[in-house]
């Protein structure tokens, strides 16, 4: 018999930094910022692939609530370390009008090699994103709740898009990271397996080969973390609010734990084949909160504020016994009011009907997602 998953909960979270004069991005920080960062913060906080970027993480938690909190304080760390150089952070996947080209990478080891290896697509990960870790210590049961949860991602991105804008324009999508993202390989959705020892087998002949130097190099939108004892998705844009990162990580929680108690009552969830979730990844990515996914049960779009009534009502009990509820209902407003790609969509719009150039218009979004950054 499997022992039932501890369910723990830690989210990773990736920044931006601005300069909060030009709103571009700080294309070198100071060599004294990110130190102060780590002052404030110590390991919970790191460099990313960009000297732009801050990469934070919280702790282990079992509740949501907990893990909201841990992730205030980090905020409020990094914006406390940014403010003493005339900087600002923001919680965007891409940032409205800065330059990929112009961005400076960090002098790594690792760093280095991702770059000789994948060349030109790798130069363009101005892009930040959310991972949100669940606790599930049997490997193979990892591996079967990895298969089923794969239905629910294009959800979970929805709700979370904050992507709207690449370089000055406007792209059409609400999350645009991940076209930029699924440029590298081994992206995407996982391979549905049998058991982790058939995942181990895959990633010991891509090692044995010589095209991946561990599991790490995995990065499929969901997947066994490489560190810890965790199923990682990692398909979410970061979000501007952190009530909304409670949120999606309360969805994501509950839902694992919801197919865990299928899994009890010798049930589980249809997985159903990749181009049918591909379909709503891209209607995601596309639409977001506001837009419609197939419920392919039903087969026929639905408008996810009727998806997430069905989802909270799906999911109800295990939120319950979280403690999750008050997060996992916040969906609701999220659906009906949209996620931060349409916030910034208005800010831009009501910049440019006041008279405002498209420049000072993308300017103004920056100003709303640095004010964003701080609610707490």
């Amino acid at each position: 018999m499997i022992a039932e998953p501890t369910l723990t909960l830690g989210i990773e979270e990736e920044y931006l930094i601005v300069d909060r004069q030009t709103r571009d991005l700080v294309r070198e920080p100071d060599a004294g910022f990110l130190a102060a960062c780590t002052d404030l913060l110590g390991e919970q906080v790191t460099g990313e692939y960009l000297q732009c970027q801050v990469e934070v993480g919280t702790k282990p938690h079992r509740r949501v609530r907990d893990a909201r909190d841990d992730l205030v304080g980090l905020r409020k760390g990094i914006r406390e370390a940014a403010a003493a150089f005339g900087y600002a952070p923001i919680a965007a996947s891409t940032h409205p009008f800065a330059k990929w080209r112009a961005q400076t990478r960090t002098r790594k080891e690792r760093y280095d090699v991702l770059r000789d290896d994948l060349g030109l697509p790798v130069r363009r990960m101005l892009i930040c994103g959310m991972h949100i870790h669940i606790g599930i210590e049997d490997e193979d049961l990892r591996i079967d709740l990895m298969n089923q949860v794969t239905y629910f991602l294009p959800h979970l991105l929805a709700l979370s898009c904050s992507s709207p804008y690449w370089e000055g324009e406007d792209t059409g999508l609400a999350s645009y990271r991940l076209t930029v993202f699924d440029a590298l390989p081994r992206t995407g959705l996982p391979d549905v397996l049998g058991s982790y020892g058939e995942y181990t087998r895959m990633v010991r002949q891509l090692v044995k080969v010589g095209c991946i130097e561990d599991s790490s190099k995995i990065w499929w939108d969901v997947r066994p973390s490489s560190k810890f004892p965790t199923l990682e998705q990692r398909v979410t844009d970061v979000c501007s609010l952190v009530d909304d990162v409670a949120a999606i990580a309360a969805v994501y929680q509950s839902i694992i734990s919801f197919l865990f108690r299928l899994r009890k009552n010798n049930q589980r969830w249809r997985v159903y084949p990749q181009t049918l979730i591909l379909e709503n990844r891209w209607q995601a990515q596309r639409h977001g909160a506001r837009g419609k996914l197939i419920d392919h049960g039903r087969g026929e779009l639905v408008p996810m504020p009727e998806l997430m009534e069905e989802l909270i009502e799906m999911v109800g009990e295990d939120a319950e016994r979280l403690g999750c509820s008050g997060e996992l209902a916040r969906v609701r407003t999220i659906a009906s009011s949209g996620n931060s790609a349409d916030r910034q969509r208005a800010n831009f719009k009501a910049a440019v009907d006041a008279g405002a150039d498209p420049r000072e218009a993308c300017v103004a979004v920056v100003d709303g997602l640095i004010e964003e950054y701080s609610i707490n």
